[in-house]
Parts: structure tokens; C-alpha cells; sequence
């Protein structure tokens, strides 16, 4: 079997150019790892800022970008119980440090991975696991979201708000979703009670009483949010977690704050894979591009536009 494998390979910093396919060694995988071979990889919104040198997650280059993996068990170590070879299987392993999943095969521990959704395929699958953990994270985790309760998440139409919809309405909440007029027929399709054009519409003169808003926004969103929520309400970031002076804002406005960073959970994952077979959680996938035009999925990832996910197929 041969030792090597293709991969999309970042040697410099700059525009969606700098992905190179290339071949480099397979990885090995260690005592409680599996080696998966990947079938498809969902790209994510963060990926172009590590890869222009706006967010530095991974250090210097070289490196091999993504995170989100949905492929098959092809070996295992000892002492690996949850899966055998041939299970299909997806997951976002390692986040925030380099999972390497723009290749075709990745090794990483098994706790890592869920068994993948049999009524997704993988191309789906894929999309799932970065934002759908982030949203379960926010929501479940961290809000603990309840029937009755008011949530307000921004950009719904997103590959993180399209999901966060979905899963605030499977916890019984009255949601209201901020989006473009182009995607309000689809956030309203995913069980929207509300949707606010927020290009023509100020949401803080349309949206009152919030227990939990969602920012998947960041600036001016996220500060002007606090107004929208009720005494108590919960303001929930996954872009401003570092933001000391919106923190401070929201607590002294007698709200309160949780900024998210998501990580690898495969109780999360399981808990997804419950809400897509019971017809609650659906994923959309925007476009495809094969792996070695991951440039592609790149510029189409910039131009802020997507619906939904960008998958590359391996």
C-alpha cells in the first residue's frame, strides 16, 4: 500500500492561489487513533483568514488546512472499541490546532468521530460537524435553550445559522432570524417564526425580548444585540469570545455573556446524527468542488454569498 497521499498543501501566506495539490506522506495513526479515508471535506468561513494570514491559528506555513471530515475507517490501533474498519464515520478532529483534512486520509483519535448519519450522505455529512457543533454548543451547551424561550440568530442563512435554527426549534424556542431578502424564503423553510431583512431593517427596532441571542457576526451586530434582549438574556458570540469591552457592555446592561469556541465532541456529534434521523436537522450544501479546486471553494467562501455549506469532494 502506498506510503503517500494527495493533499491541498498552503507553503505561503495569500489568496486561495497559495492551495497547492501535492503529495505528502500518509499519516500513522497512534494508540487510540483511526485513520479515516476521507470521502469529502466541508470548508468553513475561518479557513480563508488562517489562509491570508488574518487569523493565526496554525503558525507559519507550510500547512494543511480543514477540519470537517466525513469518510470511512480504513485502519485503527488496538484498543480502538467504537469503530471497525469499513464504519463510515465523520467528525471535526483536533480544532483549533491542525487536523489536516484538505487530503485523503486523516488519523485522528476516535473519540473524535461519530458514526455518520445514515440518511446523510458524505458530501452532507461533511458539512455538519464544525458548525453544527458550534451551534449545539451555543444553543444546548452553553444557553440550555428552552420551549418558549425567544432566540434571535444572526446571518441564519449561514452555514452556522442555518443549522442553529434547526436546533433552537427542535428545543421548542420561537426563533427569529436575521438574514438577506434572497435567503429569507429558506431561513423561513427551516422553521424561522421570524425573519428580518437586515439590509432594510434595523433589527433592534424589530426584535424585542430575547433570551438568547447568537452572533455569528461580530462588531456593530454583537454590540447592538444586548438591546434586543430582555433583563438576564444571554448574548452568545462565536466571534467576539475575546472581546472584553462587549463582555463588559452586556453585563452592565444586566444581561449576560458566553463567548464559544467550538471543540471536537462526539457526544455533540451523536447528538446531531439523533436530530437529522428523527427529521429535525437537515444540512444544505451550497456547492461542491473537487479537492484539487479547493482555490475555487475558496473564492466562492469570500464572497460572503453562500447559503448554507461549501463541501470539497475527495
Amino acid at each position: 500500500m502506498s506510503t503517500s497521499m494527495k493533499a491541498i498543501v498552503q507553503k505561503s501566506f495569500g489568496g486561495p492561489e497559495v492551495l497547492e495539490l501535492a503529495e505528502v506522506e500518509r499519516p500513522v495513526p497512534l494508540a487510540t487513533e483511526v485513520l479515516v479515508r476521507v470521502k469529502a471535506v466541508g470548508t468553513n468561513p475561518v479557513e480563508p483568514f488562517i489562509r491570508g494570514a488574518h487569523f493565526p491559528l496554525l503558525g507559519e506555513p507550510p500547512f494543511i488546512l480543514g477540519w470537517d471530515v466525513s469518510g470511512v475507517v480504513e485502519d485503527l490501533e488496538p484498543g480502538v472499541t467504537r469503530f471497525e474498519v469499513g464504519d463510515e464515520v465523520y467528525g471535526m478532529p483536533f480544532f483549533p490546532r491542525a487536523a489536516n483534512a484538505y487530503a485523503e486520509y486523516v488519523a485522528a483519535p476516535s473519540r473524535h468521530f461519530a458514526r455518520k448519519p445514515a440518511g446523510l450522505d458524505h458530501v452532507q455529512s461533511a458539512a455538519l460537524p464544525l458548525a453544527g457543533l458550534t451551534a449545539w454548543q451555543s444553543l444546548v451547551d452553553t444557553a440550555d435553550v428552552r420551549p418558549g424561550q425567544r432566540v434571535l440568530v444572526h446571518a441564519a442563512g449561514g452555514g452556522v445559522g442555518h443549522l442553529a435554527v434547526q436546533i433552537a426549534k427542535a428545543r421548542g424556542a420561537y426563533v427569529i432570524g436575521t438574514a438577506s431578502a434572497t435567503k429569507a424564503d429558506f431561513v423561513r423553510a427551516l422553521g424561522a417564526d421570524e425573519v428580518v431583512d437586515y439590509r432594510k431593517v434595523d433589527f433592534t427596532e424589530a426584535v424585542r425580548d430575547v433570551d438568547v441571542a447568537l452572533d455569528t457576526v461580530g462588531g456593530d451586530t454583537a454590540r447592538r444585540s444586548i438591546e434586543v434582549l430582555r433583563p438576564g438574556g444571554l448574548l452568545v458570540t462565536i466571534v467576539g469570545r475575546r472581546d472584553v469591552e462587549l463582555a463588559e457592555r452586556t453585563r452592565a446592561a444586566g444581561r449576560r455573556f458566553a463567548g464559544i469556541a467550538v471543540e471536537p465532541d462526539q457526544v455533540g456529534l451523536e447528538a446531531l446524527t439523533e436530530l437529522v434521523e428523527a427529521g429535525r436537522l437537515r444540512v444544505h450544501v451550497d456547492q461542491t468542488f473537487p479537492l484539487e479546486e479547493a482555490a475555487k471553494a475558496h473564492q466562492v467562501l469570500e464572497s460572503g454569498s453562500t447559503q448554507g455549506k461549501i463541501v470539497l469532494t475527495v
